[in-house]
């Protein structure tokens, strides 16, 4: 036998640790018993507690009794339970002679704890307060995903889909994007995708959870009018370096988690496109499908494009201090970057001429939280951040010897300071936010010249207030709070009251009910289908409370749960109203394509789930139904079908799981999106196609089947890797996620579309040490 086996199998034998100090030296220790109870404070058994040393791993029992072996008194014992504060520990500070009782504490969070494991899948959970809580570090895999894409992921949900299949449009309820609040680390981000929206630009390797919220927002939060979406990194200290490096057909990335000491640590992910050292086929299917009937693609007769290229980056750091038990600082910042551009050739006057054209977007923000516990009862926190998000174009118009310039930028700077007092079964919360944005807008051509900058600056102020109880039986629990904004430059005062209850009727039944008024000051509009070269139309508008009003949403829902024995059956009915919507705002490409109209959308629906768990395997249906209509008092057609109104939509898919394999599959499945199309035997009138009533008919009913597959395995004990495979759109159906008509040279009218990936392969390989 080699030295290392016969060294295991003497360790086998003896129950002594054997460790290599050199190649000449090995020392020898017995090793070190450690056993306790897990409690809670009121010495209520935690039993399925994970406790994990350098080198075992241990659970604890129905009693809450563990036991596990240590090499040494410096070893750090990590023990951990769901919804209670991590306690990491030496192990010469557990009681070496018997086996004592530890408490662990509650978090202390106004967001209730997770209710329900695998609401979907393991790693997708259901919260009390009914917002669903994504754990990277428990997840699994999800049909068509090889990473952990965090605005992929929430797309499984009912409720939630993309009427064009990108990560910057996700429509929740019926809204458009610009109506979704999204948060890093308790930063508000402008911009949510690279590719211009088909992955999302959040680096999964340093993206610990995602909390998704539909209705009965806490009252700390503003803007979101349809809906919210939380991602957070890793809240802990880490106690021994680990980290990662992961490449795909697309990107490559690397993630580092680095202790400073024993009071600190640091998080750094980056990530970056691979077309600089190899275009893969998957990479030319994301290229084309980002850039299909837009000008880097179809350009004139006269002109020719090459040179097209396209990168993207992103890096994030994550920054943890901890000086005393009471006093945690994180720290964060984030870079995202998005640029593509081309060259675009013309003979003039007998010679080739040759102009770059391009599109970039990016965005750079940072943030301070500081939360400190007074006491066992009372904590504060203050959250500063500062977000700046910028999207430009250069179009070089060579047969006119133009050059147009347009910038979209927005700045943002919040503060926000907030108590939380729990006594008993209650929780009370007050605080104080202040935000400032600015956005600006400019257009400059150089021949003949012409300059437009448009910047507007808001400033609210706001204070909130909130309560929560819940019983000892911990079956009833109820959270209401409201918020007052006040907005200087209208001299407006808007109040908004949140409520969230809950109460379980036994042990397998579940109802809740949830209802919020909200309001958000920045929303997207879109002047022209071909702004910044027609690959990014949307820019960032301020409200100016007039021709774009302040967007006020109003929502109630009711829902009911039902589990038992793996089964899970989940019902919603909910209702919703926005008002303060554009025709701007509402990526209308058909008939009102160019209108500048205010109006309001009316959405009621159901959305239901179905899911079973066996031992291995999840499998779930899901099924939404949304009634969403327009109302444009001042529009030929006054109430006509939203944009966004699919009406019906199914997901269906399983996932198998176990130590080595994740292996998933689903169908999705939803009616078309509503559309115009010309009116039958009078389809011109003065030059202009004529259409029908708006939004009359439907776009192909969108079908699409997605595999993947993930194979984890160990390398060492230092090592350990995965590969995985995913097939998009495994039918290679051509699905329209839209269309737009122009009229000829005889007068006709031309309609062009735009499709859907097709069936687009992807592979990854990951090691981590």
């Amino acid at each position: 036998m080699s030295l290392t086996n016969k060294i295991k199998n003497l360790e086998k034998q003896t129950n002594l640790i054997f460790s290599k100090i050199s190649d000449v030296v090995i020392s020898i220790t017995e090793a070190i018993t450690i056993c306790a109870y897990i409690r809670d404070t009121s010495q209520k058994v935690l039993s399925g507690a994970t406790i994990k040393g350098a080198t075992a791993y241990a659970i604890s029992k129905d009693d809450g009794y563990f036991e596990i072996e240590v090499a040494s008194l410096s070893d750090i014992i990590t023990i951990r339970f769901m919804g209670f504060k991590t306690i990491e520990r030496k192990a010469q500070f557990f009681n070496l002679n018997s086996c004592e009782i530890i408490s662990m504490l509650e978090e202390e969070q106004v967001i209730s704890p997770v209710v329900l494991n695998g609401y979907l899948v393991q790693g997708i959970d259901k919260r009390q307060d009914g917002s669903t809580l994504i754990d990277y570090s428990k997840f699994t895999l999800l049909p068509g995903l090889i990473e952990s894409d965090v605005l992929q992921t929430v797309q499984a949900l009912p409720g939630i889909i993309s009427v064009d299949e990108t990560v910057s449009n996700i429509n929740i309820r019926g809204g458009s994007h610009d109506q979704n609040l999204m948060l890093w680390d308790d930063i508000k981000m402008y911009q949510s995708g690279h590719f211009f929206g088909l992955i999302s630009s959040f680096n999964p390797q340093i993206t610990q959870t995602a909390t998704v919220i539909n209705n009965g927002t806490d009252a700390s939060y503003s803007d979101g009018v349809s809906g919210s979406i939380f991602m957070e990194s890793d809240k802990k200290l880490q106690s021994k370096f680990e980290g990662s490096f992961g490449i795909n057909l697309l990107n490559a990335d690397l993630f580092a988690d680095v202790p400073l000491g024993e009071k600190s640590s640091v998080q750094i992910a980056a990530r970056k496109s691979t077309d600089d050292l190899l275009r893969t086929p998957t990479y030319d299917t994301y290229f084309d499908r980002v850039t299909q009937e837009t000008e880097a693609q179809n350009n004139s007769s006269e002109v020719s494009n090459s040179n097209q290229g396209f990168d993207f980056y992103d890096t994030s750091l994550r920054w943890l201090y901890q000086p005393t038990d009471k006093d945690i600082i994180r720290l964060n910042f984030i870079l995202i970057n998005n640029n593509l551009s081309f060259d675009e050739t013309a003979t003039l006057n007998g010679a080739l001429e040759t102009r770059e054209s391009s599109v970039s977007q990016n965005s750079m923000a940072a943030g301070l939280n500081y939360k400190r516990e007074w006491n066992s009862n009372l904590s504060t926190t203050l959250n500063i951040y500062n977000t700046d998000y910028k999207l430009q174009a250069i179009n070089a118009n060579i047969l006119a010897g133009q050059r147009f310039l347009q910038e979209n930028s927005v700045s943002e700077t919040a503060i926000k300071l907030e108590a939380l007092y729990h006594q008993n079964l209650w929780k009370f919360m007050l605080g104080y936010n202040f935000v400032e944005s600015e956005v600006v807008n400019l257009n400059d051509i150089d021949l003949p010249r012409f300059v437009r900058r448009d910047s507007e600056v808001l400033r609210e102020h706001a204070v909130f207030g909130q309560t929560y109880y819940e019983n000892e039986a911990k079956d009833f629990s109820v959270r209401s709070g409201v918020r007052l904004n006040y907005i200087d430059e209208f001299n407006e005062l808007i109040i908004e009251p949140r409520l969230n209850i809950r109460k379980a009727l036994g042990n397998h039944f579940e109802i809740e009910a949830l209802g919020e008024f909200k309001h958000q000051n920045v929303s997207q509009i879109v002047n022209f289908q071909n702004d910044f070269l027609g690959i990014e139309k949307r820019r960032w508008q301020q409200t100016d409370n007039d021709s774009i009003p302040i967007l006020k949403s109003k929502q109630a829902s009711l829902g009911i749960l039902y589990k038992n024995k793996g089964w899970l059956v989940d019902v919603k009915g909910y209702f919703k109203t926005v008002a303060g919507i554009t025709t701007q705002s509402q990526s209308f490409t058909t008939k009102y394509e160019l209108e500048k109209e205010k109006g309001s959308y009316d959405a009621y629906g159901v959305e239901v789930l179905f899911r079973k768990k066996f031992k291995h395997l999840n499998s779930w249906l899901s099924y939404s139904y949304i009634n969403n209509t327009y109302t444009f008092e001042t529009l030929e057609d006054k109430e006509f079908p939203s944009n966004f109104d699919i009406t019906h939509a199914f997901t269906m898919g399983s996932t198998f799981s176990n130590t080595h394999w994740n292996i998933s599959a689903g169908l999705n499945y939803r009616t078309g999106q509503p559309t115009s199309i010309p009116l039958l035997g009078n389809e011109v009138i003065d030059d202009a196609v004529n259409f029908d009533t708006a939004n009359s008919s439907r776009l192909q009913d969108y079908m699409r089947i997605d595999v993947s597959a993930l194979y984890k395995f160990k390398i060492s004990n230092s090592f350990r890797s995965e590969i995985g495979a995913s097939v998009w759109n495994l039918s290679n159906r051509e699905n329209p996620i839209n269309n737009f008509y122009r009229v000829n040279d005889n007068n006709d009218p031309i309609k062009f579309s735009r499709f859907s990936l097709g069936i687009t392969t992807n592979a990854v390989w990951r090691l981590y040490f």
